[in-house]
């Protein structure tokens, strides 16, 4: 039997990816004022993976890191920024600016305890 590589594609660790990018996106909405979850878990799940698209597309235009505390002021408003597209795009996700930017802190924290 072949071992599975770092180029093969992986289910398994891809629904795990989304299911704790979904977590992380449920603990950043209840702790954050401005960012509300009316859609229950399909909204949360639907948030990780746009959310996770739009992080790879920042990532392969600019070459930078969207993560909040990965490249100092410019990844936490990469992210706030992040948010905010994804509150625009997912029914059931709310999010205003001011809750991108206090999001982005929570989520900063939260994905250092638990990261994605």
């Amino acid at each position: 039997m072949s071992k599975n590589t770092n180029n093969e594609f992986n289910i398994g660790g891809l629904i795990i990816r989304i299911l704790v990018g979904a977590l992380v996106v449920a603990i950043t909405a209840f702790f954050t004022p401005g960012f509300r979850n009316t859609g229950g878990i399909f909204s949360l799940i639907i948030a990780a993976i746009v959310i996770g698209v739009l992080e790879y597309l920042l990532v392969t235009f600019t070459g930078l890191s969207a993560s909040p505390f990965g490249k100092g002021v410019g990844g936490f408003i990469m992210t706030a920024v992040v948010l905010y597209v994804t509150g625009m795009l997912v029914s059931g996700l709310e999010i205003s600016i001011i809750g991108a930017l206090i999001g982005a802190l929570v989520m900063g924290i939260v994905e250092a305890i638990l990261p994605v």
